[in-house]
């Protein structure tokens, strides 16, 4: 008797849920052990699954031998290397949660940038195989393989394995003496750096596992498997970063029902819509359970945002930086041709970059998907240019890129909003969730991305014409930027980035505060990205990948969050970088400058806090959270004022 269809949909299904689940088990695994989610998962993921390639295909080692050697070996020492070198040092000094977050995103990058350099950015399609598609015979006529028993098989049993361990073993009893209290445990004598490594160690190896797994199906390259496996963290943030089994069940159900979906046939426009959600149902999931209030339970610091290095610079510092993004800003109207041509997205660059100034550098709110508005501002210029919006006629450039920032602004509210009662870690994957559903569900679909052009026509067809027009709107959002935050809102702004309770206290408006920064970054990200369209003079999806915003991201910290010509500079050294080498020299250069300037600093910025207390509930100091003013630490003035005003009220209730 025949199977039925959704008996073997469902069966596919939990191919692609056993997957995610491993990875979800790592992310909570991880978490409940360091108290840190783990942004570098998916490029560890990659680089794992790299590197069983390269022993298979290219060296030509047995193939047991050569997963056992990147499975047991290779990933777990990746992850033990990120917790000694990077992350130990964070942990010791109790970091807030923007400082791991940097020092994830600045793996993340390395790993990237390292992956493009060694391997190059084609995509290959011979990743060897982990497990044989053997068919097995099932009661009923189900057809089974044993690649998804075999997968079944290892996520039930590592999360037996993991619960039995903690419930039952001594180092169980080690591991949630940590996590309840981190110094006490230290005090009683036991091994917390230990603990930690263990925990990195076994969330390295369900990625590098889920790499290897998932990487037969795709084609492997350094961009596509990263951001596949960060979408599995809708699983890990639905089990609250607590529970295993619900971990495993929201993956198992998640792949299902992405499976169950192609079986579901309508027609017209909305078989391209099912068909859409059908393919990223993970991520529809992980912009909903990030939506949700409470879902994501991490205690925050009541302070502002603490960002590593980003110090008050000297005046002379300034100047030098100044004048450094001038040369470089200007020195390409003296090329020609192609030289010329490669240089064209400076400017525009650093229009997405300055939007991430004015969020992140001056309001405080991490935005992980910065790059989504990008695109947006790409995509609406195409449309207004080429007549695909209803009723509107085709535009020349020069009226459809204001009429695309204006319609793309508030669209700044799909974060702003959600961020009024969000802060930190919550905030960084509401906005990497929106930026990634952008890509996803609008920049990659062609019924949405049909009818758009970015031809420069007129004197915009010139490319030293069109260069100039990029630095005169470019000058202009610095000019509008820099009367922002000299201003009376960029005032308030400081205040709600120093410490935002004091700000309520005081009378400052924080939600609109919050929703005039996302609102404002979209705009300059919208601009930014519909002059990077006109640029190459054609719409390109990769161009806006989730990926490159996180790139964006650590560039922008590590050239200085919290200025403007920092963020000028970072976008020219990028494209000069990118242009004069080869892809993935940006990116690892930027990697290791995100590691390095948190660790040469000690983590002391602008806006700086005591640090928050640990997502696992570890002790922390409260003087940052009950209006204190704390020694050795930078507030804006109006900051220092209202913290003094809290603490002679004695505190915030």
């Amino acid at each position: 008797m025949a199977t039925p269809l959704a008996l073997d949909l469902a069966v596919a299904g939990v191919a692609v849920g056993s997957a995610a689940a491993l990875s979800g088990v790592g992310l909570v695994v991880c978490y409940r052990a360091t108290g840190v989610l783990n942004l570098a998962q998916g490029a560890v993921a990659m680089v794992t699954a790299y590197a069983l390639r390269q022993t298979v295909v290219v060296w030509h080692w047995p193939k047991v031998l050569a997963i056992a050697c990147c499975v047991l070996v290779f990933a777990p020492g990746l992850g033990f290397l990120m917790d000694v070198a990077v992350f130990r040092r964070l942990q010791r000094r109790n970091a807030g949660t923007a400082e791991t977050l940097v020092a994830g995103l600045g793996v993340f990058v390395l790993l990237i940038g390292g992956a493009a350099l060694l391997w190059g950015l084609t995509p290959l399609g011979d990743a060897p195989s982990v497990l044989p598609s053997t068919p097995l015979v099932a009661p009923g006529g189900l057809r089974l393989t044993t690649d998804t028993v075999v997968d079944l098989g290892a996520v039930l049993l590592l999360t037996a394995a993991v619960g039995a361990v903690n419930r039952w073993t001594p180092f169980g009893t080690m591991l949630r003496a940590v996590v309840d209290n981190r110094r006490l445990a230290e005090l009683s004598g036991l091994d917390a750096d230990a603990v930690s490594s263990v925990g990195w160690a076994f969330g390295a190896f369900t990625a590098g596992l889920t790499g290897v797994l998932l990487a037969p199906g795709l084609r492997l390259d350094p961009y596509g498997l990263p951001l596949l496996v960060m979408e599995t963290m809708a699983v890990a943030v639905a089990a609250g970063l607590r529970s295993l089994p619900l971990a495993v069940g929201a993956a198992l159900a998640l792949g299902i029902g992405q499976s169950e979906l192609t079986a579901v046939h309508l027609g017209g426009g909305p078989a391209a819509v099912l068909q859409s959600v059908s393919a990223n149902l993970f991520v529809l999931a992980l912009v909903i359970v990030v939506l949700i209030p409470g879902r994501l339970s991490v205690p925050e610091t009541a302070s502002g945002l603490l960002l590593p290095g980003d110090r008050p610079r000297s005046p002379l510092t300034r100047i030098l930086l100044q004048a450094a993004a001038l040369v470089m800003l200007f020195g390409p109207l003296g090329l020609r041709g192609n030289d010329l041509r490669l240089l064209l997205p400076g400017p525009a660059l650093a229009l997405v970059l300055l939007s991430l100034v004015v969020v992140t550098g001056y309001g405080g709110q991490i935005s992980l998907g910065q790059a989504g508005y990008a695109g947006l501002g790409a995509l609406l210029t195409g449309a207004f240019a080429g007549g695909a919006v209803p009723g509107v006629p085709a535009l020349p450039a020069a009226l459809a890129l204001p009429l695309a920032v204006l319609v793309a602004a508030p669209f700044g509210l799909l974060v702003g909003w959600p961020a009024i009662r969000r802060r930190g870690l919550a905030l960084a994957l509401t906005t990497f969730a929106v930026g990634t559903a952008m890509s996803r569900l609008v920049f990659q679909q062609p019924y949405l991305t049909s009818g758009l052009r970015l031809d420069r026509t007129g004197a915009w067809g010139n490319d030293r014409v069109f260069y100039a027009v990029e630095l005169v709107l470019l000058g202009a959002a610095l000019l509008l930027v820099r009367a922002l935050h000299g201003g009376r809102p960029g005032r308030a702004l400081g205040a709600m980035r120093d410490h935002e309770p004091a700000a309520y206290a005081s009378g400052v408006n924080v939600p609109w505060l919050k929703l005039l920064a996302f609102t404002a970054g979209s705009a300059l990200a919208a601009l930014g990205g519909g002059l990077l369209g006109l640029g190459s003079q054609a719409f390109d999806p990769n161009a806006f990948d989730p990926v490159l915003g996180l790139l964006w991201f650590a560039a922008v910290v590590v050239f200085g969050a919290g200025s403007a010509s920092g963020a000028v500079l970072a976008a020219v050294a990028l494209t000069t970088v990118d242009a004069a080498t080869t892809a993935g020299v940006s990116a690892a250069a930027v990697g290791v400058l995100a590691l390095l300037r948190g660790r040469l600093t000690g983590g002391r910025g602008s806006g700086a806090v005591a640090p928050a207390p640990s997502p696992a509930g570890q002790d922390r100091p409260a003087a940052a959270t009950d209006g204190a003013v704390v020694p050795g630490v930078r507030l804006s003035p109006l900051g220092r004022r209202l913290a003094t005003r809290i603490q002679a009220r004695g505190g915030v209730r």
